[in-house]
């Protein structure tokens, strides 16, 4: 079968094939709004293009996640009383309280904020949402490190600018802080996707079938992920230049 009015699929991304001119090294692009298109002679056989396109799935992921990350509106949040701040999916308002007290807390379903704290008050918002993060991820991660198999060294949470996670050769996991902001599916997805990672290090085949052996929906909670990253706020142009947080 030849090239010609074909369609290909790649993670659930259609892609179609351009025919034309008469060299058999194909050409992959990634157009404006984010699609793709493959140009290729009209006598290539499906099962070569396919196989070029897999061999692509990683360099695609990355300028999607840079094109996003170029053309997001910064979401920003104030220090104010009122504002909502999410935690694992649940909006909490903000109040800034003159308290003696030096730490951010959730209080009866209010982020309270010393009003003592208030001058650096986005660092220390960003410190909670380390600690109380970690707390919340750490018997997680040995629930999906064992449906894994895998043995992740440690796990933490930072900042890592457009990324939800990253995990190290060294077996150390990173979280970015923004990603406690998601409901707890879609923090566990990152998490997980994270800790497959151990075992398959590129987004190939094996990859994805890890995954999905281990979370058979992870292909609907992947497509959850892209639709709500653009409304998480992942630190304000004060204090950071973070644009987007985005799935390595």
């Amino acid at each position: 079968m030849d090239a010609a009015g074909m369609t290909l699929r790649l993670d659930g991304m259609l892609v179609p094939v351009e025919t034309g001119g008469t060299s058999r090294k194909a050409k992959l692009t990634i157009e404006r709004d984010g699609s793709l298109q493959l140009k290729a002679a009209p006598d290539v056989e499906r099962s070569e293009l396919e196989r070029f396109l897999v061999s692509k799935r990683d360099w695609i992921y990355r300028k999607l996640a840079e094109k996003e990350a170029l053309t997001a509106q910064p979401v920003t949040n104030e220090l104010v009383n009122g504002e909502g701040y999410l935690y694992l999916g649940r909006s909490y308002q903000l109040r800034v309280l003159d308290i003696d007290d030096s730490r951010v807390r959730l209080q009866r379903g209010k982020l309270i904020l010393p009003q003592s704290l208030a001058d650096t008050g986005y660092d220390h918002i960003i410190e909670w949402y380390r600690t109380t993060g970690l707390t919340w991820l750490k018997p997680r991660v040995n629930d999906w490190a064992m449906r894994l198999q895998v043995e992740p060294q440690s796990i933490e949470v930072a900042d890592l600018g457009t990324k939800w996670g990253s995990t190290l050769p060294s077996g150390r996991v990173r979280i970015h802080w923004a990603t406690l902001q998601l409901r707890p599916l879609l923090v566990e997805y990152v998490l997980a996707h994270e800790l497959a990672h151990l075992r398959e290090p590129h987004h190939g085949p094996a990859f994805w079938q890890l995954l999905g052996r281990a979370m058979p929906n992870f292909n609907e909670r992947k497509g959850q992920l892209a639709d709500v990253g653009a409304t998480i706020w992942t630190g304000n142009t004060q204090s950071s230049s973070v644009q987007g947080a985005h799935q390595t």
